[in-house]
């Protein structure tokens, strides 16, 4: 059931006042206490009518949200709690609160290097301190992949900023090719995650276009007011659909076509290379063929590779030899004799 600020608000008012035992509270003060209340967080007159707050009242000891509120009458006139004890902010989770709670935590502490979720720091601490107190340890039921000891996620909020901010970055990067570092005048577009690393997509000399810098292969950064930063008409989705990864090459896609054995076949088909990944053939001996549109680049050979000998590529012909050379090198290597 979706609730209004005001309500809970209102809720949250009624059940204060209601712990306070000390005190005889009747409908015209839980009234008032509601409008305070509301005065306070809205910074504006808020009219509470008697039919609200007697609605609150009966929403609250119903089992609609949960609370089951042990309110009671007496004097025909005065409200309390029934349980002295008793306060909707102790209300004990269920084992399925308790499950989504443990899960959610754990995915929002992904963005923890993110300013736009540092005002959810508390609120993720406070909700991981009442599941430590409310459940016995157990394993979780969902493991993200992370990897803690990257290199480079500290510059993740300082970018995010940036790029949202529209402000023009020095960035002292070092490639890993490169013998020594330099200064890059960037105009970042995009950070974008793959294979649990982090890119900064942008603009930096023109005559390259659009590029790619590793988070883990910079420096340091520093901010240029003195350059306009240039708006690029660029569309992440559009900009990426022909690769595999982050590199983008420039010419045309190539029609690449593959032959996967009976054993990784199911894999391949549910978890699709490429989104424009076709069938084209099943063998009798269970393997198949598929085909997809893309650019080849580094991050395609690695992942072809990994199949190993369970994966042929039949064209285009220059992927192919390029395949086929680093397999014949590693068994090479692996033909040697080893100390």
């Amino acid at each position: 059931m979706a609730l209004n600020k005001n309500a809970l608000i209102r809720y949250k008012t009624i059940d204060k006042c209601l712990q306070n035992s000390y005190r005889q509270w009747t409908l015209e003060d839980l009234i008032e206490s509601c409008s305070d209340a509301l005065y306070e967080y809205e910074g504006r007159s808020v009219n509470v009518s008697k039919r609200t707050v007697q609605l609150d009242i009966q929403m609250m000891r119903s089992d609609k949200l949960g609370y089951n509120a042990p309110i009671v009458v007496y004097d025909k006139k005065f409200y309390r709690y029934e349980d002295e004890d008793y306060s909707i902010t102790d209300i004990p989770l269920n084992e399925n609160d308790m499950n989504v709670l443990t899960e959610t935590v754990e995915m929002l502490k992904q963005f923890k290097d993110f300013s736009l979720f540092s005002e959810l720091g508390g609120i993720i601490q406070r909700l991981e301190d009442k599941v430590y107190t409310e459940k016995t340890h157990r394993s979780s039921i969902i493991h993200l992949d992370k990897n803690e000891n990257l290199k480079g996620l500290h510059w993740l909020d300082e970018l995010y900023q940036a790029i949202q901010k529209k402000i023009v970055l020095k960035v002292e990067y070092k490639s890993f090719k490169a013998i020594e570092s330099n200064v890059i005048t960037f105009h970042p577009y995009l950070l974008k995650e793959f294979n649990n690393r982090w890119f900064l997509i942008g603009m930096g000399n023109k005559n390259r276009g659009v590029v790619n810098l590793a988070l883990d292969r910079i420096i340091a950064l520093d901010y240029d007011f003195n350059i306009l930063y240039e708006e690029h008409d660029f569309d992440a989705d559009d900009f990426y659909k022909d690769v595999v990864g982050v590199t983008v090459s420039r010419g045309r896609p190539s029609v690449v076509k593959l032959w996967i054995d009976s054993h990784n076949a199911p894999y391949v088909v549910t978890k699709p290379i490429h989104h424009s990944q076709r069938f084209v053939k099943k063998h009798e001996d269970g393997s198949i063929e598929i085909t997809f549109v893309v650019k080849p680049n580094f991050e395609l050979e690695r992942l072809l590779l990994g199949f190993g000998d369970s994966l042929e590529v039949i064209k285009p012909k220059k992927l192919r030899n390029r395949i086929a050379d680093k397999l014949a090198n590693a068994a090479d290597r692996y033909s040697k004799e080893t100390a």
